[in-house]
């Protein structure tokens, strides 16, 4: 026999300090929570009579609400288990509710898997997290698409704000992971369109900020003495070579071969990790110096020119693997760096993604053109390298205003 009682769910407390009320059913030592429709303080609610407290206002009406909604339910459980007797508490939630609708996190999860194999394996994990996030803060994998309401989803951006402390970025891509599945399930007829709450919220967007680099500081990185030997030597002058090879990323950094570059050229040619697309330019002549100091007389083709890389089979035969090898060295990358920067005095938190910034702001400054600029980066859109020209228009305005007068 199920039993059914009226639970406020105080984990899901919003910044009013109310919480949710649901009707809870235990069945087989499973439990199921149905949303209640209604969120008081604790102060208002009577947990051993089952009633909001008679100093609520319109509290008498509220309670009769509650007694229907919980014998509405119970006629439903009453009437299943006598037509079945093995009746699961799924199906019991479900003729309550009075349609049958998906289990969010069970729909989610499989769709990842779905589609593990034709997305990055950063997205794949990134889907997860930010699907685990949800699921931490909810105290329950019992969550269906029509629980997740516009109130439910205001309170958990309360939670990623006031107690998570998190930006407006990070809490834009927690809510937009949870929109995508919504959108998947309606493509899919599992759901109805006017289920889909996001379209009511408001997202907050972080005003994109590049740091970069100007010559005086990287050229005193360049100039910082170090031990040839050390890996903070290799992870600087990888920082460097991508300052003047393009602004390359990490990745692609860290995976030059000896086959992606042609000396008698001082070209490289190779496929950009990121966008997938073959990339072709020429380099400058510390690029150049740097790959030389570091290429072998010997070296193989395949072989990597920074010996960062341990173990090259592996690393090209293991998608896994390699994501969590890059995501690494990129961070050994970024701390070496920022010990660098801060024994210069260099006030910008240097990571290895600011030689991009840097190159691009470097480039324009010395009147190269924004189409080769954005050629040169690999962009698809000119657009987006018109963020660098908008950032030497701005220091141009204050090369203006503080010294001339």
């Amino acid at each position: 026999m199920a039993s059914i009682k009226l639970i406020l769910r105080t984990n899901q407390k919003d910044q009013t300090g109310k919480s949710p009320l649901y009707i809870r059913i235990i069945k087989d030592r499973k439990t199921k929570f149905i949303t209640a429709g209604l969120k008081l303080k604790e102060s208002d609610w009577d947990e051993a009579k089952q009633r909001v407290k008679k100093s609520y206002p319109n509290s008498a009406r509220m309670n009769a609400a509650l007694a229907q909604k919980i014998a509405d339910a119970e006629g439903q459980i009453a009437d299943m288990e006598r037509k079945v007797k093995t009746v699961s508490i799924k199906k019991l939630k479900e003729a309550i509710k009075g349609k049958e609708v998906p289990n969010f996190f069970e729909y989610s999860r499989k769709h990842c898997e779905r589609i593990k194999n034709n997305v990055s394996i950063s997205t794949y994990k990134n889907y997860h997290a930010y699907l685990d996030k949800f699921e931490k803060w909810v105290g329950t994998k019992e969550v269906y698409f029509d629980d997740i309401t516009v109130s439910l989803l205001m309170d958990y951006m309360s939670y990623l704000s006031n107690e998570l402390k998190n930006g407006n970025t990070t809490q834009r891509y927690s809510i937009m992971i949870l929109a995508i599945m919504f959108k998947e399930a309606i493509k899919e007829d599992l759901i109805p369109e006017y289920m889909y709450p996001f379209s009511k919220l408001k997202l907050k967007k972080d005003p994109s900020r590049r740091q970069f680099l100007k010559k005086e500081q990287f050229e005193a990185i360049i100039n910082y003495k170090l031990d040839e030997k050390s890996k903070a030597s290799v992870y600087r002058d990888m920082f460097i070579c991508s300052i003047f090879a393009g602004g390359l990323r990490f990745s692609d950094v860290l995976e030059f071969q000896v086959k992606h570059f042609n000396e008698e050229e001082r070209r490289i040619q190779k496929v950009i990790r990121k966008t997938g697309r073959m990339h072709q330019f020429k380099i400058g002549q510390l690029a150049l110096d740097i790959i030389n100091k570091y290429k072998k007389e010997d070296a193989e083709q395949d072989d990597f020119i920074f010996p960062v890389i341990t173990n090259k089979e592996l690393y090209l035969k293991n998608d896994e693997y390699r994501y969590t090898f890059i995501e690494s060295a990129n961070k050994a990358a970024n701390f070496q760096l920022q010990r660098i920067a801060k024994k210069l005095e260099i006030p910008v938190k240097v990571t290895f993604h600011i030689s991009r910034h840097t190159f691009a702001t470097n480039a324009l400054n010395n009147g190269m053109r924004i189409e080769h600029v954005s050629k040169l980066m690999d962009h698809r859109d000119i657009s987006t390298t018109q963020v660098y020209a908008k950032i030497i228009s701005e220091e141009l305005d204050k090369a203006v205003d503080n010294y001339i007068y």
